[in-house]
């Protein structure tokens, strides 16, 4: 049983070896084909060496390489065979760095840590809109909802969180000019798990919702998703109840972007599948109906709130003349609505003034208006998710925490929320190094390492100039717009001017020297990131800011609460509320708070091109995401002191057969097994330490030696393992063979001798009645001779039916029969000539027959000695059938139809030598055959004439036009049915004057020049043969040796009187 394991495991290591599905260390053997699986073990870290790693992997389809256990995931713009439930099962429960990387390796680790240690994690995913992070946060909540335990209330959490993606999508995502389904909103999603690792619930927060672009969308790009499913998948009647009309281009908030149709979204489908998915978050059947009309009635009034148009009058104020639209508002009181719409409510003290709008503030507050309807039903959407997720169990739960963040963004105009984003990966950035510096350091300690300190860009500074309280950017911003007067976008840029102008990585149009200041416009400023500089418009980040509601606005909302949608919508506050970027900064400091407390995963997202083509990549586009995603600054920090880490057992299992010490086993403990291991390997003192429960190696090249040494002997192994077992199979087999073999030989010679015994029993009984038959032949017919007598008489009958005449002139004598048959013997001679006489009369016709033979006497009558002879014997139709033809004879002349076949002796024309020939006549040439070749090839309209003799001989000889040099001469031949083929030959070629019966000699042409001769004589016996002249002599009976003509002319006669008798 043992060895029979060890040869399963070595059959399962080289099938992992032909599917690729080593471990890390296994695959480096290819890593000159497809790259190293982790960064950390490039020799270089050097942008150009991780570059050209991540491109050949890439071109392998490998779209997942480590940095240590950092993720790092490239968009192929395809589909790919790799997340299928086959994979999940494969990276279930197996160690991170087992099998290639993946994001079900990182994804299952995290779980199982998270378990082990019963502590909470997250796994940080970013990375530009299009790279994929939104797929990859689906990703890993497949891979938990199909790899938890399962029970009925496990499946409704589990089918509640995957749900909530297609809802959070269609609220929350847009597309834009690089995704078609770009996330406009931050998303970090707590899943809860209890002690036993099943998932109990979730929590999500939600994080600056680009709420600007419900009301505005720049050129190619789309509002959120949800405008366009209600308006393209809603049906008639729910359009016609929410006063809407089919088609986008009916609303003012759906054609900015001037592209409401994107070949790769269908709203239809996606509309029908949201309302789904609320189906199976809410609560209930009744709350999910009056919960998903609110929304949709939500939804219209924001469409209805965009199509409200206004007019100047003569003073400038706005006018609101057609309030059609207004009525469609959630059932709010228009004149309120269109009084909160053109009016400004001023309070002084007790008295309130309405002061008119322009049309432009009133465009303003009606924008302001739609975004902030709009931002607060996406936060109640959100918090409904969240119920409807809750577990109510207080006792304790581990999470791990989905945080998808949008990356940083350099646009060619980059405004407020690419100044907030940016702003939130500075402190990602800021938060990811320390956490990993910490780890890498407390790693260190634990095994009892000295911490060699690591060089890197500390991006506090950075922070400090965008968070700093009363001096840096956010507290400027916030004064600026608290502060009473005329207070503007420029006036806020004089003020970071003012209180920046010395900061290193600050830099204004003003504060510029003369070349930078070329690149910079005077209402821009730039910042210098870690990932490099971005130049920020200042246009629009006081109102952006601000995003205030005029008073007698939130009073509309107010009332809008009261009437119809009070449980979608906080109630407002009189006081101010806080600015977004605040508001942004709080949320982003609790954000910062949770994920200290926790275990850090990391997954960096990459777009591969801007395109979004498969197989393309882009080296500069992705250079650039490589720097401002900090991957090279976290590769460098990982590869300080040791690029390699692995425990004692695990790299005492791996590589144990590389030492003689240790392998097969090692008895010890595994620390001084790998010490052992290390010194046979030959590792120097500075390549590798020994920490407390793991080796250090610091180059990556001492452990490619290895591995390499380990792929070599791992093959080894495995080819030794497999010949003794397969040794062992072949022995254990040859025995139950021959025992099988003995066993069956034993049965088959008892079976055979029992059929022996009985057959022999059989024969005694039939040879004593055969015998008593015999001897009692004579006597009547009884038991005793019954069946020896039918013996008798089958037996007759057997011989008779192969010995019949075969016709009429046919003088087989008849077989004599037994005395019991001579009666039926007799019978049946008489019958069977009667037979043949009236076959032979029916197949004679005179058109058929006696035509050919009077042809034949015209030619021969009189003139050639066998002729008489002849006559009596019927011409047969052929001698030789089409099945004694060689196949690729009968191939090459197919064309032609087969007329006549006659086997002939041909003669040499120089020697005379004789050989047997096939002679075959068809509608155009006689052709001479010798097994499957045509040895000449005789043309009718090249036959010159037919030449025979007067005797009785068979010769004949065929005097061919020789139209070429090369052509072969006269042909002769020796054929036993002379008269029967001249005959046919002379109905098939018409060459009835071409025969010639010669007396003496024939002469014939070999060739060109030279001739031949053939000389007839009589004698007693009949030969061929070439006589000292050269010629050949051809002797033939003489006439007086065939006196037995009148017997066959008075069988001919007879054979007339009985044609005319029928």
């Amino acid at each position: 049983m043992s060895l029979f394991l060890v040869y399963s495991a070595a059959m399962l290591l080289l099938q992992l070896v032909a599917q690729g599905q080593l471990d890390m260390e296994g695959a480096l053997t290819a890593r000159d084909r497809v790259g190293i699986q982790d960064f950390v073990l490039l020799d270089e870290t050097t942008e150009a060496a991780f570059l050209s790693n991540l491109k050949k992997r890439f071109s392998k389809d490998l779209i997942y390489t480590y940095i240590g256990t950092l993720l790092v995931s490239v968009n192929p713009y395809k589909e790919l065979d790799i997340y299928n439930k086959k994979q999940m099962d494969i990276y279930m429960g197996v160690n991170f760095f087992e099998l290639p990387p993946h994001i079900y390796a990182l994804a299952d680790n995290a779980y199982h840590t998270m378990l082990t240690e019963f502590n909470n994690h997250f796994i940080l995913i970013s990375g530009e809109s299009g790279a994929g992070k939104t797929e990859a946060s689906k990703k890993i909540l497949q891979y938990y909802a199909v790899s938890c335990p399962s029970t009925t209330l496990l499946n409704t959490v589990r089918d509640k969180m995957l749900m909530s993606n297609p809802v959070l999508e269609a609220f929350g995502n847009a597309k834009t000019l690089k995704n078609d389904n770009s996330s406009r909103f931050g998303k970090y999603m707590d899943i809860q798990f209890d002690s036993q690792g099943d998932a109990v619930g979730g929590h999500i927060l939600n994080y600056l919702l680009e709420k600007s672009r419900v009301v505005h969308q720049n050129h190619g790009e789309r509002n959120f998703h949800i405008f366009y499913q209600l308006v393209e998948g809603g049906s008639d009647d729910l359009l016609h109840q929410l006063g809407l009309e089919r088609g986008c281009q009916h609303y003012n908030y759906l054609t900015q972007g001037q592209c409401p149709i994107v070949p790769s979204i269908n709203d239809k489908n996606d509309w029908k599948t949201v309302k789904n998915a609320l189906q199976i978050i809410s609560f209930d059947e009744t709350a999910t109906n009056v919960s998903w009309m609110l929304l949709q009635m939500v939804i219209a009034s924001v469409l209805h709130l965009g199509n409200v148009r206004f007019e100047s009058d003569s003073k400038g104020h706005a006018l609101l003349n057609n309030n059609t639209e207004l009525h469609w508002l959630l059932g709010v009181d228009a004149h309120r609505l269109q009084e909160g719409l053109t009016f400004r409510k001023i309070e002084a003290k007790k008295d309130q003034v309405l002061s008119p709008f322009t049309t432009d503030h009133a465009i303003y507050a009606r924008d302001a208006l739609a975004k902030a309807i709009y931002g607060q039903t996406f936060t109640w959407l959100v918090n409904r998710i969240n119920e409807s997720m809750e577990n109510k169990d207080p006792s304790r739960k581990t999470v791990i925490g989905l945080l998808d963040i949008y990356g940083f963004e350099v646009f060619y105009v980059n405004s407020f929320e690419q100044f907030c984003i940016n702003y939130c990966n500075e402190k990602l950035q800021q938060l990811f190094i320390e956490l990993t510096l910490k780890s890498e350091q407390e790693e260190y300690e634990a095994e009892g390492i000295e911490w060699e300190p690591v060089q890197f860009f500390n991006n506090k500074i950075i922070c400090d100039l965008i968070e700093e309280k009363h001096r840096g950017i956010i507290s400027l911003l916030d004064e600026e717009c608290l502060r009473p007067g005329d207070a503007t976008d420029l006036t806020f840029l004089e003020r970071l001017e003012e209180k920046m102008g010395n900061h290193p990585h600050f830099v204004t149009h003003k504060l510029a020297d003369k070349m930078t200041r070329k690149t910079l416009e005077r209402g821009d400023f730039r910042l210098l990131h870690y990932a490099g500089e971005v130049t920020y418009c200042v246009v629009g980040f006081l109102d952006k800011n601000n995003d205030l509601l005029y008073r007698n606005i939130k009073d509309v909302s107010l009332q809008l609460i009261l009437c119809q949608i009070k449980t979608c919508f906080r109630l407002y506050s009189r006081r101010r509320p806080e600015t977004v970027v605040t508001q942004f900064k709080s949320s982003l400091q609790k954000l910062t708070e949770i994920l200290v407390a926790k275990e850090a995963w990391y997954i960096r997202c990459l777009k591969s091109n801007e395109s979004k083509q498969s197989g393309q990549f882009d080296e500069a586009l992705i250079r650039h995401q490589v720097k401002y995603l900090g991957l090279m600054e976290h590769l460098r920090v990982r590869r300080a002191g040791f690029a390699y880490r692995r425990k004692y057992d695990v790299f005492l299992k791996r590589y144990k057969p590389l030492c003689p010490a240790t392998w097969p086993h090692w008895r010890g403990v595994a620390a001084d097994g790998v010490e052992v291991l290390a010194q046979h390997l030959g590792y120097l003192p500075d390549e590798y330490k020994m920490g407390r429960t793991k080796i250090f190696i610091r180059h990556p090249r001492t452990l490619f030696a290895t591995e390499d040494a380990y792929e070599k002997c791992k093959h080894e192994l495995a080819t030794h393992i497999q010949a003794k077992y397969k040794g062992y199979r072949a022995k254990g087999e040859y025995r139950k063979q021959k025992e099988a073999a003995t066993k069956i030989e034993s049965c088959w010679r008892g079976t055979q001798a029992r059929k022996e015994k009985e057959k022999r029993a059989w024969a005694v009984k039939v040879i004593k009645k055969f015998i008593k038959g015999y001897m009692t032949r004579g006597q009547a017919k009884s038991t005793d001779n019954s069946e020896y007598l039918a013996f008798v008489r089958q037996n007759y009958l057997n011989r008779l039916r192969n010995n019949l005449p075969k016709t009429v002139l046919d003088k087989t004598p008849w077989l004599t029969p037994p005395a019991v048959l001579t009666e039926t013997s007799e019978m049946l001679r008489k019958l069977h000539y009667r037979l043949m006489v009236r076959k032979y009369v029916r197949g004679i016709t005179p058109q058929k027959k006696f035509q050919m033979k009077l042809i034949t006497s015209s030619v021969f009558k009189g003139k050639k000695d066998s002729y008489p002879q002849s006559v009596a014997h019927p011409f047969a139709d052929t001698r030789i059938s089409e099945e004694d033809i060689n196949t690729r004879v009968i191939q090459m002349i197919r064309n032609e139809r087969i007329k006549y076949c006659v086997p002939v002796i041909k003669y040499d024309r120089n020697g005379f030598k004789p050989r047997q020939r096939q002679l075959i006549l068809t509608q155009t040439a006689v052709y001479v055959v010798e097994e499957a070749k045509i040895k000449q090839r005789v043309l009718y309209s090249s036959l010159k004439g037919i030449s025979v003799s007067n005797l009785t001989d068979s010769t004949i000889v065929f005097h061919i036009t020789r139209e070429e040099p090369k052509q072969k001469g006269d042909l002769v031949v020796q054929c036993d049915h002379l008269f029967e083929l001249l005959t046919k030959l002379c109905v098939i070629a018409n060459k009835q004057n071409a025969i010639n019966v010669v007396q003496g000699s024939i002469n014939f042409e070999i060739q060109a020049g030279k001739g031949g001769a053939v000389d007839f004589s009589t004698g007693p016996e009949p030969m061929v043969y070439k006589a000292k002249n050269g010629h050949l002599m051809v002797v033939s009976w003489a006439l007086s040796l065939l006196s037995h003509v009148s017997l066959q002319t008075f069988f001919f006669r007879l054979y007339l009187n009985i044609y005319y008798l029928f």
